[in-house]
């Protein structure tokens, strides 16, 4: 890595190129299944949104017309520009930056909602990050959800938290398999409304990744 390279990557929160370009493709390669999740976690959706781990960018084209501007947080560079491509042909106003969940570079209760988007699975402090949307979203705003995480059988649950301890996070980019988004919801604090577990994919072999929750969760009102 060159000196430039190395002062650039240090400024970035995550910096993971080799997965970055394979999740790249990888994601594009699957848009043909997630897509329809994507419309449905975002339909609805109005006024300032902040998406956090924006990735490359495959959840703009799917943001409904009552947004008024989309935020895009994404901590990797790499993905950061693909996602700066992509924002450049959203129907809604995106702005792609840096930073991290867990320290949102925004000010406090600015949003009306908020998207995590297989997102929660990679982050490294969970509780801290839920904070942190906790925080930005006004009281009464709505966090959209879509994230894998814990299986309900012990079965595969109990190889899911040994991936996690082990490979899963090294080969992945951080990711973790074994993570209960619901119950982390609830302990920072939100309520949550109307959700939804799925197979990704549907049909096929069970994969660690492929138990999924999609749904909605609110900053109380009185908060």
């Amino acid at each position: 890595m060159s000196p430039r390279s190395a002062k650039a990557a240090s400024r970035d929160a995550v910096y993971h190129p080799v997965f970055a370009r394979f999740y790249a493709r990888q994601s594009v390669a699957a848009e043909r299944v997630i897509a329809t999740y994507r419309r449905e976690l975002l339909a609805g959706l109005s006024g300032r949104v902040i998406e956090v781990g924006a990735g490359n960018g495959l959840n703009f084209a799917h943001y409904p017309g009552a947004v008024s501007e989309v935020v895009a947080i994404e901590p990797e560079r790499i993905l950061r520009q693909l996602a700066a491509s992509a924002a450049v042909r959203a129907d809604v106003p995106v702005d792609v930056v840096p930073g991290a969940a867990e320290a949102l570079p925004v000010k406090s209760e600015a949003f009306d909602g908020a998207v995590a988007s297989l997102v929660l699975c990679s982050v490294r402090d969970v509780p801290r990050a839920l904070a942190e949307l906790r925080r930005v979203l006004r009281p009464g705003g709505e966090l959209r959800f879509f994230e894998h995480g814990v299986a309900p059988g012990s079965g595969m649950a109990t190889a899911q938290r040994a991936l996690d301890r082990t490979v899963w996070p090294l080969l992945f980019g951080g990711c973790h398999v074994a993570r209960d988004t619901l119950g982390a919801l609830r302990a920072a604090g939100f309520e949550l409304g109307p959700y939804r577990r799925l197979l990704v994919p549907a049909k096929g072999p069970r994969l660690p990744s492929s138990y999924c929750v999609l749904g909605t969760a609110r900053r109380p009102e009185n908060d």
